[in-house]
């Protein structure tokens, strides 16, 4: 082996599989090399999804970032119902012989110092000893979330009915009352193997030398101050964010032209993120919702699908041209004060946008993050995943979300959406909601600056990382 002391670090970044999961990461890579002049090179498992989006935005990065794609592997010995949770554990602990062969050329040609993996890739922290490299977590959620991750093991062994059947909230450290009907979705069946394998994962959290989160002090500080006193024996926690995304790729200045000619604060701007879908049903009442209330808006409508996370595994699933499945005669109704576009949106683009005064939003963590760091207030909607635990956080604590209620067939009504839209848009709630987000914007831009606390976090692993092998 060459003497590798001189060599600059070098950072293997592995991404389990999901565009939400790359798209931070992506972020976290490009301050590595620009900011401290780190190599970075990501290894990504392939569940078999269409990875064009993961590489076209690997591809972009700057050429001090490199990627490994690791062989498709195969789940054809797995029930057609295994919960998406199950399927992104196992597409990286399928991938370790690959994984573990691609760290070995790493390792023998640079100076690897260490190994990140997110947040359902932590089965990949045990090669980091073999490797001599330093094992950290990259956490794409909240504070909130993380917490709920060590008081878990804590929870399974103290209760043995659902957690949607505890008669009291469950207390966080840190944090606000949450129910046990809104932790994350692969916790509500304790007999299914994703509930198992989410078990099994978080005990190896502390398999890690720290945990980087995707958030900042002033977004969570109870939960933050928690986790600094470790009061539950977590890892070091860094807030290292807010990571988003900057800019898109495509201009799409339709919509944005559109977006020019509305008055400033009037749009509301609707989009369940690139996993997201609706059922019929709840496509309906929507639109009609829209339609009731007056307001502009701006939505990004998919193909209905039964499951809300159907979209996850293939983002750009277009089969079908969704405006077939709107109600009759509602575009031409809503051409006045509305646009629908087909399946994607320049989502940043729009949230800067001086004409957008709100949100409808799934509570994915990236969503959440752009909407804070452009001071946009949600209407949250949550479908799949933690975007539940997400929604307690915005609308119960941070008290910039006012959050959906489903009705007796489990959908969000039309007469409810009017409201909701109403009420950000035009309502005494809204301007109060506004008002929060804007100090949440201030305090996002603080923690990035050169003396704030997100940029001195990362300064902090960096400088851990930098003395490794030197």
């Amino acid at each position: 082996m060459e003497d590798t002391q001189k060599k600059p670090p070098h950072v293997a970044i592995v991404p389990t599989p999901g565009m939400g999961h790359l798209i931070p990461l992506a972020e976290l890579a490009k301050q590595l090399v620009l900011h401290y002049k780190f190599f970075v090179t990501f290894i990504v498992p392939s569940d078999g999804s269409l990875m064009e989006p993961h590489k076209k935005l690997l591809q972009a990065l700057p050429e001090t970032v490199s990627s490994i794609f690791l062989p498709h592997i195969s789940f054809n010995d797995l029930p057609e119902d295994t919960e998406m949770e199950a399927r992104i554990i196992l597409s990286l602990i399928r991938s370790l012989p690959a994984l573990r062969e691609s760290l070995t050329v790493l390792n023998d040609s640079t100076r690897l110092v260490a190994l990140v993996v997110d947040l359902l890739g932590v089965e990949a922290l045990g090669l980091a000893k073999d490797f001599d490299v330093l094992p950290y977590i990259f956490f794409p959620s909240s504070m909130m979330v993380l917490s709920s991750i060590f008081y878990l093991p804590v929870l399974d062994e103290t209760t043995s009915c659902e957690y949607r059947d505890l008669p009291e909230p469950i207390k966080l450290p840190g944090c606000v009352p949450i129910q046990g009907s809104d932790l994350v979705d692969a916790l509500q069946d304790r007999k299914k193997e994703a509930y198992k394998l989410i078990i099994h994962n978080t005990k190896a959290y502390n398999m890690a030398a720290g945990i980087m989160v995707n958030g900042f002090v002033d977004l969570e500080p109870g939960a933050f101050k928690a986790l600094e006193e470790g009061v539950q024996g977590n890892p070091p926690v860094f807030p290292v964010g807010p990571l988003i995304r900057t800019d898109s790729e495509v201009d799409w200045s339709e919509c944005l032209s559109w977006l020019d000619r509305q008055p400033e604060g009037s749009v509301l701007f609707i989009s369940f993120g690139s996993g997201g879908t609706l059922s019929r049903e709840q496509l309906d009442e929507l639109a009609l919702g829209l339609e009731m209330s007056g307001q502009r808006f701006l939505w990004v409508v998919r193909s209905p699908k039964k499951a809300a996370n159907a979209n996850y595994f293939d983002v750009q699933s277009m089969n079908d041209d969704p405006f077939d499945f709107l109600p009759k005669g509602f575009l031409e109704r809503t051409k006045e004060v509305g646009v629908v576009v087909q399946s994607w949106a320049p989502q940043v683009r729009v949230l800067n946008h001086g004409s957008t005064g709100g949100f409808i939003s799934h509570c994915g963590w990236n969503s959440v993050l752009e909407s804070i760091v452009h001071g946009v207030p949600l209407i949250a909607w949550p479908l799949y995943a933690e975007q539940k635990m997400n929604a307690v956080l915005l609308a119960d604590d941070l008290k910039v979300a006012l959050r959906v209620k489903l009705n007796d067939k489990g959908l969000v009504g039309s007469e409810d959406v009017a409201e909701y839209a109403k009420g950000l848009i035009e309502g005494e709630e809204g301007k109060m909601l506004r008002n929060r987000m804007k100090d949440l914007k201030e305090a996002a831009s603080v923690a990035l600056t050169k003396e704030g606390s997100s940029t001195k976090s990362l300064a902090e692993v960096v400088q851990i990382w930098n003395t490794h092998k030197n």
